[in-house]
């Protein structure tokens, strides 16, 4: 079980919100804490493939690398931390409500603490990302349903 599990509804089709949330570079767009993010290799994203995130932490910004775990377009995909002090575990499906007009965004998020990530996580990660989940839902929601026409791939 994961120590964060959140769910959000939203008024697009599964195949734009597909397109939005696997695209790293729009992280920032949606996430309060992530300062900026790109693909790491070249090609399309698959199991393996590698993104930088940088994420400010408290008053500091921290890159951390993510490598895919999962990618089954359109319907999930899954990251984990692979340096830097705290590790995160992310696992994100993509499901059509109400015929495909709709679609439900369901994230599980979990963390790892190494070296001062141990003291890092308690203290600082987790009550950051508490604050700022429900803030990063309402961004995605309000980002993909007043975006005119189509979600950028």
């Amino acid at each position: 079980m994961s120590a964060f599990h959140e769910e959000i509804d939203v008024d697009r089709t599964p195949e734009d919100v597909w397109a939005y949330v696997i695209d790293p570079s729009h992280l920032p767009e949606w996430q309060l804490s992530a300062v900026s993010a790109e693909q790491l290799d070249a090609g399309p994203l698959h199991p393996g493939s590698r993104v930088r995130v940088t994420r400010r932490v408290g008053s500091r910004e921290m890159p951390m690398t993510m490598e895919f775990t999962e990618y089954e377009p359109p319907h999930s995909w899954g990251l984990r931390g692979v340096d830097g002090p705290v590790r995160g575990t992310f696992h994100g499906v993509v499901e059509p409500l109400d015929d495909g007009r709709r679609t439900r965004v369901t994230m599980d998020l979990d963390f790892e603490g190494h070296g001062i990530g141990k003291v890092l996580l308690p203290l600082l990660v987790r009550p950051q990302v508490r604050k700022e989940l429900p803030r990063n839902e309402q961004l995605l929601k309000n980002k993909l349903e007043h975006t005119a026409g189509r979600v950028q791939e």
